[in-house]
């Protein structure tokens, strides 16, 4: 009897213990993500970011902007891990042509980097900022290009994943207008007839006095 209460306890224990391994092994791995959605508004004049409508990237079939003018992005944040992220930072690498005017950080020159730091997210947490920058004049945009498309890229980095993304604008310089020809209108046609009459009358002086040399 003994033996058998023996012979039960061993096989329970090796229950437990395959039971125990096997839940170690099956227990969810954690996977780390960002989702970064760069965007940028149309061409507008109002100084309220919250105003504009954005959109992915704008082609040169869009609205383009002009030198000197105001540009908006929206930059959107979300942690999509199954666990909190940490230590997040947000980089916009800003192209030339554009200067950044306000939003959130610092910005090296040397690099054109635009930088700060994001801190923490919670699972599904989003966070929106948003980037006010602004065209060159006319005179340091390319001389050679009148329609010309530039990237801008941003970048979110954590302790354990990294996501980017881009939005592209066009610019369009101004042209100046060709100088403008006088019209030939009713001045420009009484100043004709003076001058005809001024070289007829000199060529009947020049007749008359040839005539009397001749006589």
């Amino acid at each position: 009897m003994k033996k058998i209460f023996a012979l039960f306890a061993i096989v329970f224990l090796l229950l437990a213990v395959t039971i125990s391994v096997s839940a170690q092994y099956t227990q969810p791995t954690q996977s780390y993500s960002i989702s970064i959605n760069k965007m940028v508004g149309l061409p507008g004049t109002s100084t309220d970011a919250f105003s504009y409508q954005y959109f992915d990237n704008l082609g040169v079939a869009n609205p383009r902007f002009s030198p000197g003018q105001y540009v908006f992005f929206k930059v959107i944040v979300k942690n999509t891990s199954s666990t909190t992220l940490g230590g997040m930072t947000v980089k916009d690498y800003v192209p030339v042509y554009l200067t950044p005017i306000e939003g959130p950080g610092s910005f090296d020159s040397v690099s054109r980097t635009l930088f700060w730091d994001a801190g923490f997210f919670e699972i599904n947490q989003e966070k929106t900022y948003y980037l006010k920058m602004q065209v060159e004049q006319q005179n340091s945009l390319p001389t050679d290009k009148g329609l010309f498309c530039i990237i801008n890229r941003a970048q979110a980095t954590s302790n354990t994943t990294i996501g980017e993304d881009s939005s592209q604008l066009c610019i369009e310089k101004q042209v100046a207008a060709p100088p403008k020809v006088p019209s030939a209108g009713p001045e420009f046609g009484l100043i004709l007839v003076i001058g005809e009459f001024v070289v007829l009358g000199g060529g009947l002086m020049i007749k008359n006095k040839l005539d009397r040399f001749n006589n």
